[in-house]
């Protein structure tokens, strides 16, 4: 009994084998060939996927060897003039197999957090760094998410022997690499920048209810027309950065 092209399609989205293939590919329907095309697309498609993981999974390959235990570490949030700097440490295992981890900055808001929660279930170890706004004007933006990024890798539970870093130094005593656009390059760092902007991203959703007025859900704690407007309608919170303009002006 021939199968329908409804059986086909079914049949293709189940990992067909390479005989089932060869007879479709004989097989005149168009509805048939159409089906076959549209499957096709997909494994090409899976493919580059998949070769584009492996590309930003080379440097942890080179290392695992040496260094089994490798975290990348990221932070999110130092541009905003509210909220603190969220960084991540992220344990990748020598098998992960995520597809889609880049920097968080390419990706929509419904894919990163579709990823967050496939990487918390991959990884072997997260750890989250916190630089609130008192630590960011008392120490100044960059010094304050280098000691946040310190915390996360000091919070692990499996310390790591080797640390991957997106374009900073980590103040641990531990072999380390500063990337430029590390997040782009590798997988380990990628997924630490999904996390860290997830985790913020929550925070600033939660801060909008505890602050309201600010639009802190929809702008994360950047200066937006309506957070600007806030600002000049409330005057400022305690998450907000003081050393930041143009923020002081608004302090009551």
């Amino acid at each position: 009994m021939t199968a329908s092209i409804k059986e086909i399609k079914a049949q293709l989205s189940e990992q067909p084998s390479p005989e089932l293939l060869a007879q479709l590919a004989a097989d005149p329907r168009k509805g048939v060939q159409t089906a076959l095309q549209q499957f096709q697309r997909q494994q090409e498609k899976l493919v580059k996927r998949q070769q584009s993981l492996q590309q930003r999974l080379v440097m942890e390959h080179e290392l695992w060897p040496q260094y089994p235990l490798i975290a990348g570490i990221d932070e999110v949030g130092r541009g905003p003039l509210a909220g603190p700097v969220i960084t991540a440490a992220v344990i990748l295992p020598h098998d992960f197999a995520v597809l889609d981890v880049n920097d968080s900055k390419q990706l929509s808001a419904k894919k990163r957090e579709e990823l967050y929660l496939k990487i918390c279930g991959a990884a072997i170890d997260i750890s989250i760094g916190i630089a609130d706004a008192q630590m960011i004007d008392r120490e100044n933006i960059y010094h304050a998410t280098e000691l946040a990024m310190g915390q996360a890798v000091q919070h692990l539970y499996y310390q790591p022997q080797y640390l991957l870093v997106d374009a900073m130094h980590v103040p641990v005593d531990l072999p380390q690499r500063k990337l430029i656009k590390g997040d782009a390059k590798s997988a380990s760092i990628a997924a630490a920048s999904i996390v860290a902007k997830q985790v913020r991203d929550h925070l600033m959703a939660m801060y909008d209810r505890v602050y309201p007025g600010y639009d802190f859900k929809d702008n994360a704690g950047y200066g937006t027309k309506k957070h600007l407007a806030g600002l000049v309608a409330l005057g400022s919170t305690p998450i907000h950065r003081q050393s930041f303009s143009p923020v002081a002006k608004y302090n009551r």
